[in-house]
Parts: C-alpha cells; sequence; structure tokens
C-alpha cells in the first residue's frame, strides 16, 4: 500500500492568519522600519500568537520578506503578458512606465526606502533581503513581459534583464533622486520624462519600422 506525501493543501484559517501577519508586517515595517518592528507587535496586531509567526515565516528577516513581496504584487499586475486587444506595445509601456512612477513616489513608500537605506549601513543583509524580495523580483516580471513582446514580434532584444533596467533607469530618470531628497517632479514633468524614455526605448528595441518612426515624431 502506498502513502502519499503530497502536502496538504492550506485551511482558510491557515490562510487568513498569514495574510493578517504580512499585513500588520508590512504596516509596521513601512512605518518604524526593520530594526524598530518586534515580533510582538507584530503578533499583537495580527491577533496571533508569536509561536504562529514563527511557523509561517521562520524568522523576522522572512517576515520582512513576505510583507514586500505583498508590497510589490500591487505593481506586478501592470506586467501582464497577454495584452488587450488592439493595445499597442507602445502604449503598454507608457501605462508600465507611470504605474511604476506613481508606485515608487507614494510617500510610504518614499519612507521606507529611506529606513532601509539607513538600517543597511548596519546589516548589509536586511537590504538583500529587500532587493530580493523586491526590486530583483520586479525586475524578473518586468523581463518576462519583454520576453513575451518579443515573441509577438514587437521587439527586437537579446537581452531582456539588461533591457528592463534601461527602460526603469530612464522612467525614473532625475525624479528618482529628486523624491529622494523632497523634491517630487510635476504631473507634467513626469509625463514628459515617462514618454520620452519609450521614446527611446522604442527606437532602440521596437522590431516595426511604424513603431520606430512614431518614437521620432
Amino acid at each position: 500500500m502506498s502513502i502519499s506525501h503530497q502536502k496538504k493543501p492550506s485551511r482558510p484559517s491557515d490562510i487568513a492568519k498569514r495574510n493578517a501577519i504580512v499585513s500588520a508586517a508590512a504596516d509596521s515595517f513601512f512605518d518604524v522600519g526593520f530594526a524598530a518592528t518586534s515580533i510582538e507587535k507584530v503578533a499583537a496586531e495580527a491577533g496571533v500568537s508569536k509561536v504562529t509567526i514563527y511557523s509561517h515565516f521562520k524568522d523576522k528577516r522572512g517576515l520582512f520578506s513576505a510583507a514586500v513581496e505583498r508590497e510589490c504584487e500591487k505593481m506586478r499586475g501592470h506586467f501582464s503578458i497577454e495584452p488587450a486587444a488592439s493595445t499597442s506595445i507602445r502604449d503598454r509601456l507608457l501605462v508600465i512606465g507611470k504605474a511604476m512612477f506613481a508606485f515608487l513616489s507614494r510617500p510610504e513608500m518614499i519612507q521606507f526606502e529611506r529606513r532601509i537605506a539607513a538600517e543597511t549601513e548596519h546589516d548589509a543583509e536586511i537590504g538583500l533581503a529587500f532587493l530580493q524580495a523586491g526590486p530583483w523580483r520586479m525586475k524578473q516580471a518586468f523581463s518576462a513581459f519583454l520576453a513575451d513582446a518579443v515573441s509577438r514580434g514587437e521587439l527586437v532584444i537579446d537581452d531582456h534583464p539588461l533591457a528592463a533596467e534601461q527602460f526603469v533607469s530612464m522612467c525614473k530618470g532625475m525624479g528618482d533622486l529628486e523624491r529622494r531628497f523632497g523634491s517630487l517632479p510635476t504631473p507634467e514633468e513626469t509625463a514628459l520624462r515617462i514618454e520620452g524614455a519609450v521614446d527611446v526605448f522604442l527606437r532602440a528595441y521596437a522590431a516595426d519600422q511604424s513603431d520606430r518612426d512614431s518614437a521620432l515624431s
């Protein structure tokens, strides 16, 4: 007689507990940073025991990664592999560029980045955990989006991760530095920067000559 070793699916109560824990942890990490967030506080806010948190996430670092991943899921939805009918690659890139800049420009995100950057000076592992759970996962998702556009004949790209970095860097431009030091660009400045980034990107990578021509006009 064979014995099944398949993992049992999580019960709804377990899923609800995990969601409550991640939500409470994200609020705390974004509000006071990694060092000042305690497992005890998160447990109290989520209405669970510390043992429950450790059973789900092993340690504080694992909880931090889960919180960052949840936050980044808000952005990953824009990297839809299946494009809407008759939506051009330019329009889809504009949507991604605008959503990305809006996501990064939220006051809570700016505060969170500042706190994590400061704490990384004392503990490099915190910064690495943030990169692995957030920016690097986002880069993978956008690289997959670009690879799909290549397979559709919309773009011609040899190095998808490099192209993803180039697009993100151009969209952020000086605006990324400015927001870190308290000077947010105007909506008009942001729109011009992102439109310019998309046009330059298409001049380099558009498969269709008409897309390159429209980027030059």
